[in-house]
């Protein structure tokens, strides 16, 4: 990449692509979002504002939309690193959108829950994916990025355990979220996709808030829901550790909590879920491994009853 500042591209100027955004911008890095058209022309004319526990700001980030990178690409690309930070059901469109912006030297980190978006990455663009993943709790309201607590923290590292390009983890390196590089990013994949699926699996099976579920006698089926997770992960060579165990069981059995999963409140809230990307695509590992899942695979039997439902 030489010795020239790194050319940042985010895919998606969601809660996650637009906070982390506006720290690397507000950083002097050179960072572009790719978003659409809709949303670039407020962007663009209204600035992209920020707020977070103490901090209300905006920001003038530069944008671009796919049609618009695509057809500047000669001067646009390539950039030295594509960030992916769109909902699962928006992986496959993203994949031709960035296409243009992709060198030969080019990186490219997905911050996408579960697995399946890394075998798609790697497929289309080899030798140029690392693992990342990230933990912040985020929204958007009317147009603005809301970053809910003081929690943000980016996680990277090569999927093969390689060493990560200095120039990447420099760029990556501002203040306002805190930055760590793992030798097994692949083991972490697995146990944040483990946690968000055992979080689904118990909000969407038993259609409730974590107290409520407790409430009613839950906590047995809990620990088994978690137990038949791991145990995948066990046997795909990335067991979960005792300390993300403890603190899966501590979310999912806290009495009185009214925790849900993002996956509950897509789908009771009828918007597009990612109920095969993090939990079919498990279910679809489990059973290549020959791990059985039957509270898992009756989870997705209701979530996709309900959604051939509301689709007639």
């Amino acid at each position: 990449m030489g010795e020239h500042a790194v050319k940042i591209l985010i895919a998606g100027a969601g809660a996650t692509g637009g906070a982390f955004g506006t720290r690397l911008f507000e950083a002097d890095r050179d960072v572009t979002l790719l978003v659409r058209a809709a949303r670039a022309e407020m962007i663009r004319a209204d600035g992209l504002r920020f707020v977070a526990p103490g901090e209300d700001r905006t920001n003038h980030i530069p944008v671009l939309t796919a049609a618009e990178l695509a057809a500047d690409g000669t001067d646009q690309a390539p950039f030295d690193l594509v960030i992916v930070a769109v909902k699962a059901n928006g992986l496959e469109p993203i994949l031709n959108d960035i296409r243009p912006a992709v060198g030969e030297h080019t990186m490219i980190i997905p911050f996408l829950n579960g697995m399946a978006q890394i075998d798609r990455l790697v497929e289309e663009f080899p030798g140029q994916v690392l693992g990342g993943l990230v933990k912040i709790v985020g929204t958007i309201k009317d147009g603005a990025i809301h970053q809910m607590t003081d929690l943000a923290v980016m996680t990277i590292g090569d999927l093969d355990g390689g060493v990560v390009p200095e120039t990447i983890a420099q760029a990556l390196d501002v203040p306002g979220y805190k930055l760590q590089i793992l030798d097994d990013i692949t083991s972490a994949l697995w146990e944040k996709w483990i946690f968000i699926a055992a979080a689904g699996v118990v909000t969407c099976l038993f259609r409730a808030p974590v107290g409520a579920i407790m409430a009613a006698g839950g906590h047995a089926h809990i620990v088994r829901i978690v137990d038949e997770l791991e145990a995948v992960a066990a046997a795909g060579g990335h067991p979960v550790s005792a300390k993300a165990r403890d603190m899966t069981l501590s979310m999912l059995t806290a009495e009185g909590s009214a925790f849900t999963s993002s996956l509950y409140r897509d789908v009771t809230s009828g918007l597009p879920s990612e109920t095969e990307h993090i939990l079919g695509h498990l279910a679809s590992t489990a059973a290549g491994l020959g791990v059985p899942t039957p509270l898992l695979d009756l989870t997705l039997v209701q979530l996709r009853a309900g959604a051939s439902l509301r689709q007639h």
